[in-house]
């Protein structure tokens, strides 16, 4: 059976009334029989039939064992968070998404947890900070925003020597090019706001479990603290699950396209995208991610300043000035002052995020129409066409 094939027929038909799509069960509670007896459905945010559509979806969908939607995917870091206790520490990628460490820094080190921050491209940085405290190694592969690919297996590997549970952020590769869990990983993250929901139109978390004991202690966190996703942007993300094959090997398709022409433009310093043979892990992203490597890529300018990428992110034509990605219009941004403005500078600037970064998310647009708009926006900034000899 083809990926595309499973991924549709992963859905189910609805066997109360045979609709070709999952019902909104829009209730917030269940009729019971008698007291404690229903039809495995009593409380709304204990369980919800459309919300069970996508979580088994997902599961399926990651190799997993459960998945667990989330209002948000901060909301679904925030439930793997708490599987940790004071004392406890965690090794993350250096480049992490500003949202997650906010949240590390901010809400859970007051509470005892330490996180060491590591370029994770390299295991052998990882190695010297392991310990019997160590209980998550946080990967993003590919990060978020300068692309950056973790061997997962390896780190799997080695995590595995002191017993830590290894997270990966898939939300950058989506389950069409890569699946965590067979490499290794324990836990599956997504942020479904981006190739999942895939339209801009809803905000979503998710977690895949890959074990019965791990779903037993997500399931218990996500009962008990409540952050779950409502019946109608289950729905939404169901539906976008049917098209993300066919949207991500396309948006690939054009974002390799807009990486090559990129290379030759000479207003840029450095290009971030794991399907150019240049990239760093190239090789070690082509093996994971099936030779698909998404439709975000970033870039920063010769002119490492706030105000040359503030100027060039202001006057694409379709490229959109916002911040998210994965949908099917494409959008930009400038992470300094936008997705990673929460990090300090010297940090972000550390981690590879410079000034002058500008990201790419690229929809499904005709590619030729998208590249044209980069290199008529490069001369409106410049003066000067950026095609050279």
């Amino acid at each position: 059976m083809s990926r595309i094939t499973e991924i549709i027929h992963s859905i189910p038909v609805d066997e109360l009334t045979g609709s070709i799509s999952v019902p909104v069960y829009q209730t917030s509670t269940f009729v019971q029989e008698s007291p404690g007896v229903h039809k495995g459905y009593d409380y709304a945010r204990s369980n919800n039939p459309t919300r069970k559509v996508l979580e088994d979806v997902i599961a399926k969908l990651e190799k997993g064992n459960a998945g667990f939607a989330f209002a948000t995917g901060l909301a679904a870091i925030d439930a793997v968070i708490k599987l940790l206790e004071a004392g406890d520490e965690i090794i993350a990628v250096d480049d992490i998404y500003g949202g997650a460490y906010r949240l590390f820094t901010h809400v859970y080190q007051k509470f005892g947890i330490k996180v060491h921050y590591v370029d994770t491209r390299y295991p052998e940085k990882i190695e010297p900070l392991l310990s019997s405290k160590t209980k998550l190694v946080w990967l993003e592969s590919p990060t978020n925003p300068t692309l950056k690919v973790s061997d997962i297996s390896t780190i799997s590997t080695l995590a595995k020597t002191v017993g830590a549970l290894v997270v990966v952020d898939n939300t950058f590769a989506s389950p069409v090019a890569q699946l965590p869990l067979e490499l290794g990983a324990d836990i599956v993250i997504h942020s479904a706001t981006k190739y999942i929901g895939g339209h801009s139109d809803l905000v979503a978390g998710l977690v895949v479990t890959k074990t019965k004991e791990l779903s037993e202690k997500i399931k218990f966190i996500q009962n008990a603290s409540g952050g779950i996703l409502g019946p109608w942007d289950c729905f939404l993300a169901i539906r976008g699950i049917e098209t993300l094959e066919l949207r991500f090997e396309q948006q690939s398709k054009s974002a390799l396209e807009i990486a090559n022409f990129l290379q030759h433009n000479p207003f840029i310093d450095k290009i971030h995208y794991p399907g150019l043979k240049s990239h760093v892990n190239h090789d070690v992203a082509k093996y994971q991610q099936n030779n698909l490597y998404g439709g975000v890529l970033s870039f920063s300018l010769k002119e490492d300043t706030i105000e040359a990428a503030k100027s060039f992110v202001s006057s694409t034509r379709y490229f959109k000035l916002a911040e998210s990605l994965g949908g099917v219009k494409s959008l930009i941004c400038q992470p300094a002052l936008m997705t990673h403005a929460s990090i300090p500078g010297d940090k972000r600037r550390a981690a590879g995020v410079q000034d002058s970064l500008i990201r790419l998310s690229v929809g499904v647009e005709n590619t030729d129409d998208l590249i044209r708009d980069l290199e008529e926006t490069f001369i409106r900034i410049f003066q000067t066409s950026t095609i050279t000899a």
